[in-house]
């Protein structure tokens, strides 16, 4: 063979070239369990209940204004009646909501979903209800207005297990659903007429046990709104237009504290405009910028009338969530390691090579895919066992019998224990920095750099004093000469 050197660099790529086409096809591997996973959690949600958003406690009454308008004269005189319906809307002044998560672990098959049981204490005060005197806009207009309504929207209706409701200090009687024509999902009680003209502070108190998965989210409809939150998860992730004011974090859960005044937020108008709950608090109108009002929206915001809406008005009300994050999620770790894999791929065929350089091995380019096919296994062990096991337990059981098998295979192809053990130990390390490296979150970037730097640093150091072209040389000049594959090894034949 003429270059030898230049034929050998040719199958090594190709071999790399298949490695890799295998790390896709265990990627898509990961792709479908994940997918898999997701489909479980919808079908949990679908069972259960989805995430929930408490929007309440409102009080609202639907009116309709008519007048008769009288057009032409004499024999061509005609009345004609007109209509405006609208809605009364009337939200709490101080609004205070004590919460506590107690997690459950839903699973079909071998997925599991995060579900969750709220227990939720609000009180809500308004100092009185002169919103719901209905105004007149035409002189000697008819007005009708229904009965006030209390009510308490969820995201949700399928998770309410338990609600108590007392109006001043007595128990009301709940009833499904909300008469809202926007947020329809959740519970109200009827109250009577009389309630418009009472001057006095309503107080509310609601006593809700709620179930949902993946987050719960909370809308600032009051003047002042005080939540708290507290739970045993130690995973939360805050979202929304407003963060926690205090927080704290530990391994053994959680606890926030939100305190939201009317004058931070836009929730009180878009409750009344009708502005769906977004998740995340996502609002594509403004995208967290400042939002605009047309005339007749701020209207409805200074005088609490707005007509009955039949569709949620454009944008997202104002609301803040937690949400109950997994970090250990086997799939998103197995699939954050096989990127990685061709790394792995690299460095151990550097090492590799600079055995076979500088202690006057040659390795066959099977050899090295053998080495490298053995480090691809690695990553399908780690996802099929992580369904069974913990994900520590299945990275130590998987790493563990890929440095074996490789630390057995390296001590025959590049002649013995003595080249054998370093190489089994280099991989054993990789694997180790790898696992730490998926631990972090912050800093895995940053690590990772200077691991990566540290590697090319330690191979510069030790083949400082190497000359390659006499390396190279003799490698062409053996390779004229046909020699076996592993000189050891034909010693030890002889």
């Amino acid at each position: 063979m003429r270059f030898p050197l230049l034929t050998k660099l040719t199958a090594l790529l190709l071999v790399i070239v298949l490695l890799m086409f295998g790390l896709s096809m265990i990627e898509g591997v990961v792709r479908d369990r994940q997918y898999y996973r997701s489909e479980t959690e919808r079908s949990v949600v679908q069972s259960l209940a989805g995430s929930q958003t408490l929007v309440g406690p409102i009080i609202h009454s639907s009116c309709v204004e008519s007048w008769d308008v009288v057009s032409g004269t004499g024999k061509d005189r005609s009345v004609q009646e007109h209509r405006r319906e609208f809605m009364l809307t009337a939200l709490p002044e101080n609004l205070k909501v004590r919460t506590g998560a107690v997690m459950e672990e839903r699973a079909r098959g071998l997925h599991k979903v995060n579900a969750y049981t709220l227990k939720a204490h609000v009180t809500a005060e308004w100092p009185g209800l002169a919103q719901l005197q209905p105004q007149r806009s035409m002189k000697e207009s008819r007005m009708q207005c229904g009965a006030p309504i209390l009510m308490m929207g969820v995201g949700d209706a399928r998770g309410i297990r338990t609600a108590q409701m007392e109006l001043d200090g007595k128990s009301v009687s709940l009833k499904p659903g909300t008469f809202h024509p926007i947020y329809t999902r959740g519970l109200h009680a009827s109250l009577p007429d009389s309630i418009r003209s009472d001057k006095d502070p309503v107080n509310v108190s609601l006593d809700l046990e709620l179930v949902g998965t993946r987050n719960v989210s909370f809308v600032p409809i009051a003047g002042n709104n005080d939540v708290q939150m507290q739970s045993g998860w130690p995973h939360p992730s805050f979202a929304g237009r407003f963060l926690p004011s205090e927080r704290d974090v530990s391994d053994e859960g959680f606890q926030a504290n939100w305190r939201v005044s009317s004058l931070a937020t836009t929730a009180q108008q878009d409750v009344r405009l009708g502005r769906r709950v977004c998740n995340a608090g996502a609002d594509p109108e403004d995208q967290y910028g400042a939002r605009t009002y047309s005339p007749q929206e701020a209207a409805v915001a200074a005088n609490e009338v707005s007509t009955i809406p039949t569709q949620p008005a454009p944008g997202c009300a104002d609301s803040f969530s937690v949400s109950f994050v997994d970090p250990v999620n086997p799939y998103s770790l197995s699939d954050r390691a096989i990127k990685y894999g061709v790394l792995f791929i690299a460095l151990t065929f550097v090492a590799v090579g600079l055995f076979e350089l500088m202690k006057k091995l040659r390795v066959h380019p099977v050899q090295y895919l053998l080495v490298g096919a053995a480090l691809c296994s690695f990553f399908l062990l780690l996802v099929s066992l992580s369904e069974h096991l913990s994900f520590g337990l299945s990275y130590a059981m998987a790493s563990g019998a890929c440095v074996l098998l490789l630390g057995y295979y390296a001590s025959h192809i590049l002649g013995g224990w003595k080249m054998g053990f370093p190489f089994g130990l280099g991989i054993a390390l990789l694997y180790g920095m790898l696992y730490v490296l998926l631990q972090l979150e912050q800093t895995a970037l940053v690590v990772g750099a200077i691991a990566l730097f540290v590697v090319l640093g330690a191979v510069m150091v030790l083949t400082r004093k190497v000359n390659w072209y006499e390396l190279t040389a003799r490698n062409n000049g053996s390779g004229n000469n046909n020699s076996n594959i592993n000189k050891p090894h034909e010693g030890a034949a002889a």
